[in-house]
């Protein structure tokens, strides 16, 4: 094997393992996120008391929380 095959392989591993690092602690949610995502549906229900959403917002917002899971 070539020193320049050996070298790009190498690369190759490092970028998976660290992409796999990266998403590994995505899973749980802590006490900061949720305080947040809290921070963020009190915002946007005031929003919404002022400018309710129309039916495509609705649509919009029911997709997004079924890719969020």
């Amino acid at each position: 094997m070539s020193k320049k095959r050996i070298n790009r392989g190498s690369r190759l591993a490092v970028l998976l393992l660290g992409a796999v690092a990266v998403f590994a602690g995505c899973e749980a949610k802590g006490p900061a996120q949720r305080a947040g995502e809290n921070v963020d549906k009190g915002v946007q229900n005031a929003k919404d008391a002022i400018n309710p959403p129309g039916p495509v917002e609705k649509a919009g917002r029911s997709v997004d929380k079924a890719l969020d899971r």
